[in-house]
């Protein structure tokens, strides 16, 4: 295993089991709010596809079992193909909920996955059969990502104007998803809200929505190279998307469009941690990711480190107890399917 490798377990290790703080415990590690949190957005309407769509099929396979959705105006993938959600029952009393990544597409760029496969990659922490993984027992949902809106999108475009259409079904596919995690894990006593890349976005979408199917849940959010680091300075970097995917009600009015002013959303995590008391963060990049920087926001690798680092430091000074950044070295992209946890007794 690698000197980066040992860093990257390290780090998991110890950010997905931050200590909780400003909460008031129950004496059972759930805690009980004295108002809703995300109540604001709610009301917008972030909520109000849960509990609307039911799997057409639940298929098992071997250990894992694939929910399929159908056509209609439930979840799809970007050109219309079916969208599928998979599980691990392991009879665990905690969960993993995993989005997976894929790109992105929106009117300046369209590059994303378009389809979403049956079954649970078994790679890092989605390994059940590596020693050293700390969540290889856990119950497990996966959601695939094939819709381009980072799990925010609720909208049909025609960015080419060719009569192809870009179906958008983001919001969707993460809420029926998440309800399929409801049924099937209803009383975990600990969640990890875990993606990468374009699943690393959408936990900040998943964030509020995870928080309303679990009322009173501990949740450790692991955010893997979708940290919402864009151009620095440059609000249009994420306003723009959020045109495009019609996913502003996610952004309440009462601290936007300002939280957006340096091109980056760390005042909006700032926001969602005040909102919810029991929940921790970890934020994963590198410093100069090449598939963020270069591909998807058009800068340099140095203005993208530019832009990063301090992001990173910030919200983390302002939230010591609750929020761990790992910023590494180098131009890769994501951590958490790489082979981290290949082997045991490293740390």
């Amino acid at each position: 295993m690698t000197h980066l490798m040992r860093m990257v377990q390290t780090f998991l290790l110890a950010s997905a089991f931050l200590a909780v703080t400003g909460c008031t415990s129950s004496g059972d590690g759930s805690v009980r709010f004295e108002q809703e949190p995300f109540a604001e957005i709610i009301a917008a309407g972030v909520t109000r596809h849960l509990g609307s769509f039911t799997p057409m099929s639940s298929v098992a396979d071997g250990d894992i079992v694939n929910h399929a959705f159908g056509a209609g105006d439930g979840p799809l993938c970007l050109r219309g193909g079916e969208y599928t959600v998979s599980t691990r029952d392991t009879g665990s009393s905690e969960l993993l909920i995993f989005l997976e990544g894929g790109g992105a597409c929106w009117s300046e760029l369209c590059s994303a996955n378009e389809e979403a496969l049956p079954g649970l990659p078994a790679r890092g922490m989605l390994d059940p059969a590596q020693p050293a993984n700390p969540m290889r027992s856990w119950n497990v949902t996966y959601l695939p990502y094939c819709d381009g809106s980072i799990f925010s999108g609720d909208v049909t475009r025609d960015y080419e104007d060719d009569g192809n259409p870009e179906i958008h079904r983001g919001l969707r596919n993460l809420s029926a998803g998440l309800d399929v995690a409801q049924r099937n894990f209803p009383t975990p006593s600990r969640i990890v809200l875990a993606g990468n890349s374009g699943g690393g976005f959408g936990t900040i979408f998943a964030l509020p929505l995870v928080r309303s199917l679990y009322p009173n849940v501990p949740i450790d959010v692991i955010n893997d190279s979708g940290v919402g680091v864009g151009r620095a300075n440059d609000p249009t970097s994420q306003t723009v998307l959020i045109d495009d995917w019609q996913s502003g009600a996610f952004f309440p009015s009462s601290i936007c469009p300002a939280c957006f002013t340096t091109g980056n959303l760390t005042e909006y995590f700032d926001w969602q941690l005040a909102q919810d008391t029991n929940v921790n963060l970890a934020l994963m990049s590198t410093k100069q990711d090449f598939v963020i920087g270069n591909i998807f926001l058009g800068v340099s690798g140095p203005e993208f480190e530019a832009a990063l680092v301090p992001a990173m430091q910030a919200i983390e000074t302002r939230h010591p107890d609750r929020v761990r950044s790992f910023i590494a070295n180098g131009t890769a992209h994501t951590f958490l399917q790489r082979d981290i946890f290949a082997t045991a007794g490293e740390i």
